[in-house]
């Protein structure tokens, strides 16, 4: 799930701005919990985000762009990625951040068996995000990420992530 997002909304520092016109992602690669999810928000007139009541207007579903070829690709986050080196979070920019991103990637390739993406670098990266997860900071920002990569691997990538706390919704691939 991706946080929501609001067409519009004026930015203020420290606050999370909304506007009459947002939307929510919901996802998952595994068809039965992808079902389940839309059959739910079938049922519902609003959904409670934290303190935050959301009014569901109505819903799409988006089967995605399917398999890429091996060979050189881009990768987008929706959500910010969670990146930490010696205890820090980094943001793209950040001296290590390309290090851990990449050391990241290589990692996850290893657990599947799969060859590391190579040329990792990134394109663009939005603005600081800042998180509470349980009492924890969480800070990352989105990326748009050039690598060369397996064909396999990426389409992991949009089930798994990048980087780290992505079972808790951070770096989640769009």
């Amino acid at each position: 799930m991706a946080c929501p997002r609001f067409r519009g909304a004026r930015r203020k520092k420290g606050v999370y701005t909304t506007s009459p016109q947002g939307s929510v992602w919901f996802a998952s690669p595994v068809p039965e919990i992808a079902s389940a999810l839309v059959a739910a928000l079938a049922r519902r007139t609003e959904i409670e985000w934290g303190t935050v009541k959301l009014r569901v207007r109505g819903f799409t579903v988006d089967i995605g762009e399917g398999s890429v070829a091996d060979g050189p690709v881009e990768v987008a986050t929706a959500t910010p990625v969670v990146v930490r080196h010696d205890g820090r979070d980094l943001l793209p920019g950040d001296d290590f951040y390309l290090e851990r991103v990449t050391h990241n990637l290589a990692h996850k390739a290893d657990v599947l068996g799969l060859p590391a993406p190579r040329g990792v670098r990134v394109l663009e990266a939005g603005p600081r995000r800042r998180f509470a997860v349980r009492g924890a900071p969480r800070i990352g920002a989105r990326v748009r990420l050039a690598m060369e990569a397996d064909a396999r691997f990426v389409d992991a990538l949009r089930s798994w992530g990048v980087g780290l706390d992505t079972i808790q919704g951070f770096g989640w691939v769009e």
